[in-house]
This record gives structure tokens, C-alpha cells and sequence, in this order.
């Protein structure tokens, strides 16, 4: 199994195949990017089956206690395609922790710090309510998230 897990060239979440069977269906809204820290919250949010976007795994949050800074996460490679393709919407689904949403503000600056005309229509929201602070999504139940992505916030 581990011979054949590979990372998807687009949204960089761990997966059989790549591209990645979100990536590539068709049925998906590519302009809406959901970003995420980790593969384990995209299974968390596609179990409230409420989302119909693709997604970005970030692989991590930005921590300064641990040395981890934006460049040890994969911010330049959602900066890139955010430049690159057409986007309307940027929703920052981050853990609402210390670290999840420094990495969530640091993120909204740099989107808004991209200079053309797309990215000044792009909106940026925040998961909204029915998620605690100190939540991790991955141990969030359907309903909860289904709530969180309702009440999504501009950000």
C-alpha cells in the first residue's frame, strides 16, 4: 500500500492516483478551494457531504514553537495556483487553534497580496460556527462541519 500511495500534483493530498479522484471530477467546483492542514480533514469534510469544491492540503500549520514557518508548508504551491487558475472563493478550514488560524491570517494576506485582477474578486472565508476552538476537524462529526461550512464567515 505505501508503494502505491503518491501525493496529488494539484491539491497535494495523498492518494492512489494522480491526479486525485476529487481533482478530477468533473462534477467539482474548481473555484472554491477549500484549505486544509492535513488529508484526514478532507475525509472529515466530505463526510458532511456538504462541499462540492476541490481542496489544498496544506501539510501542516504554521508553528513557532516548532520552527515550522510558512515555507515548511505547502502556501507557495496554493499561491501559485490560486494566480494561475480561476477563483472565486479561498475558505480556510485550518484548525481553530493558536497555530490554525496564524496560518489562516497569514494565508488571507497573502492572497490579498497577489496582484491581478482575479485574485481581487476572490473571496476568503473562515469556517464559521459549529466548531469549537481547539477543534480538530478530523475528529469532527458530520453535522458539526455540515454546520461550520454553512456559517462560513468572510475572513
Amino acid at each position: 500500500m505505501k508503494k502505491q500511495t503518491k501525493t496529488c500534483s494539484i491539491c497535494l493530498n495523498i492518494t492512489l492516483s494522480d491526479p486525485c479522484p476529487v481533482c478530477t471530477d468533473k462534477n467539482r467546483d474548481k473555484s472554491v478551494i477549500c484549505v486544509v492542514e492535513h488529508p484526514l480533514d478532507i475525509l472529515a469534510i466530505e463526510k458532511s457531504g456538504q462541499f462540492k469544491g476541490v481542496y489544498h492540503v496544506l501539510h501542516g500549520a504554521i508553528s513557532p514553537l516548532n520552527d515550522i514557518g510558512p515555507d515548511e508548508i505547502r502556501i507557495a504551491e496554493l499561491l501559485k495556483r490560486i494566480d494561475k487558475s480561476q477563483v472565486s472563493e479561498v475558505i480556510l478550514a485550518t484548525n481553530l487553534n493558536m497555530e490554525g488560524e496564524a496560518t489562516a491570517m497569514y494565508i488571507a494576506k497573502k492572497i490579498r497580496e497577489l496582484k491581478n485582477k482575479e485574485t481581487e474578486k476572490i473571496k476568503i472565508s473562515r469556517l464559521g460556527q459549529g466548531l469549537s476552538n481547539g477543534t480538530d476537524l478530523e475528529y469532527a462529526d458530520e453535522k458539526t462541519i455540515f454546520q461550520a461550512l454553512e456559517g462560513r464567515k468572510d475572513y
